[in-house]
């Protein structure tokens, strides 16, 4: 069996790189960090007309009917340049979202926005601390509005609209939970803006006042479509943490080349070696979950769930060690602003929380694989 991309695909991942490096450089990530602006809206703009944004969405709505393989490859560089645009909130979330439930008129009404650029979605879903729950959901919906406090939602201070889980029963089952789209520029909607570790990802807290609500796939079948979400989002994210992953260790080998100390290289002490060689292997593995998960996710294959829970921890794991092993590789110097070795750390500690924290994912993975077996 073949895991690895096709050549199309790889000359697909040149492009999304050479766009990049020209268009994201650290220079464009640090005005966003430093400045005012909540997101790169050039660089948001320029990945509408490339075709990225809409690359897994079909053509009649208005994408290039592509797949999740060619999103995957976008994806990863999408984490090397860590790129300042709510492209996970917007692709991975709401648009998965509305493929998996919506109806033909919600497709076409939100899908070409996205692929366009025109339009920036989000996933409410978290209210305050802990992991993705049914019982953790406490924002209701009666009569067609919603009520209640959403908190962290990514991307929710700029978000266009957001598929929304409320509570529409009170069985204590997860056929309590239920989707909503809402239009988070109309009446009845408050959102403010939270601090957030990574300033390149903004994070809100939105709260519905008798805000109006679409029902996003039938009453009660919430809980299944966040299920889907989440571990396509898995997925995709695990490659954006690759991405980030192997652009630290670059930097850090980089860096150990060209640093002299004691009249040579600092990659040629032993203990910076081993620091390298242990990046290089978490990396590697993670690479290697997330193939099979790309695998299992362009194929709708029966192991989605075990293979996108196994990148997500893996890939998780990896950024996380070598945004912080690169830090050291680049002594005292990696510690100051001037460096871009905060950025990595800081993306890859935000981004480890944004689909539930790893533990989640731990639980997840076992929980998985022993229903599987009992099966």
């Amino acid at each position: 069996m073949n895991f690895d991309f096709s050549d199309e695909q790889k000359q697909m991942r040149d492009e999304a790189r050479k766009f990049l490096s020209e268009q994201c450089p650290p220079k464009a990530v640090r005005e966003v960090l430093d400045g005012k602006a909540p997101y790169d809206k050039a660089l948001w703009k320029g990945l509408a007309e490339m075709g990225f944004l809409g690359v897994a969405i079909p053509e009649k709505f208005g994408g290039a009917g592509a797949g999740h393989l060619e999103l995957c490859v976008i994806a990863e560089e999408m984490g090397r340049a860590l790129a300042p645009v709510p492209f996970s909130s917007t692709v991975y979330l709401a648009a998965e979202a509305i493929l998996i439930a919506g109806s033909d008129a919600q497709k076409q009404k939100w899908l070409p926005k996205i692929a366009s650029g025109d339009a920036i979605g989000t996933l409410a879903l978290f209210e305050g601390k802990g992991n993705p729950s049914p019982k953790a959901v406490k924002v209701t919906a009666n009569g067609g509005v919603l009520n209640g406090v959403k908190k962290p939602v990514a991307d929710g201070a700029i978000a266009d609209f957001a598929v929304v889980a409320a509570r529409t029963g009170s069985s204590g089952r997860e056929s309590d939970i239920s989707l909503f789209i809402v239009d988070l520029k109309a009446g009845g909607v408050e959102v403010k803006s939270l601090t957030n570790i990574d300033l390149t990802r903004g994070q809100a807290e939105i709260t519905f006042k008798d805000a109006k609500a679409e029902p996003l796939g039938a009453t009660g079948e919430g809980w299944s479509v966040i299920t889907q979400v989440l571990d396509r989002a898995a997925v995709l994210t695990a490659f954006e943490q690759v991405g980030g992953a192997d652009r630290a260790l670059e930097m850090g080998r980089d860096y150990a080349l060209d640093r002299i100390a004691f009249g040579r290289p600092i990659g040629s002490f032993q203990a910076v070696k081993h620091m390298l060689a242990d990046m290089y292997v978490s990396a590697t593995l993670a690479r290697s979950n997330c193939y099979y998960g790309a695998w299992a996710l362009s194929t709708n294959a029966g192991e989605l769930p075990e293979a996108a829970a196994a990148a997500r921890i893996s890939a998780t794991q990896a950024f996380q060690h070598c945004a912080k092993n690169n830090i050291q590789v680049h002594g005292g110097m990696g510690f100051t602003w001037e460096f871009d070795c905060h950025m990595y750390y800081r993306r890859a500690n935000a981004v480890a929380l944004g689909l539930g924290s790893l533990s989640y994912w731990e639980d997840a993975l076992i929980d998985r694989m022993r229903k599987k077996n009992a099966a």
